[in-house]
């Protein structure tokens, strides 16, 4: 005869409690390392304007950071595509400060902080989808068999 041995609750309740208390805790951003890493946030937390409210266009802003990763003095706009209307203008303007706002403090390592501190970045934001190259082949630069 086959006696049925009861399984103590603990060992189902132990692992979903570790589960629920591990998946509610917010994890901290990864640390930012190189400048790369710093672009790329930035780029993550850009959304460009819709297509009704603006056409598609190229910006270019000048930021610093502090150690902290905090904005340091006022971004600048350095570059916009020459095509672009004023309400273009005002809306990229617009979203490309929201990223910049919605991004920092950036989560600078110790190491990063104390490079980039103060020093001015260029990040463009480009919207435009431009057309592959050419890759038609010249006969002047194609190698000479002699």
């Amino acid at each position: 005869m086959a006696v049925a041995r009861s399984k103590p609750i603990c060992w189902f309740a132990a692992p979903l409690l570790w589960f629920t208390l591990s998946a509610g805790v917010s994890a901290e951003p990864p640390q930012l390392d190189t400048i790369r890493d710093v672009v790329l946030a930035i780029h993550n937390c850009w959304r460009p304007p819709p297509l009704e409210k603006a056409a598609p266009i190229d910006i270019t802003v000048i930021v610093s950071f502090n150690r902290e990763g905090a904005i340091l003095g006022h971004p600048r706009i350095s570059y916009e595509s020459e095509q672009a209307t004023d309400n273009d203008r005002v809306q990229y303007r617009v979203a490309v400060m929201e990223a910049l706002q919605r991004c920092t403090p950036l989560p600078f390592t110790e190491s990063l902080g104390g490079a980039v501190a103060g020093r001015p970045f260029a990040i463009p934001f480009r919207n435009k989808k431009y057309p592959p190259r050419s890759q038609e082949k010249r006969a002047w630069l194609l190698p000479k068999i002699l």
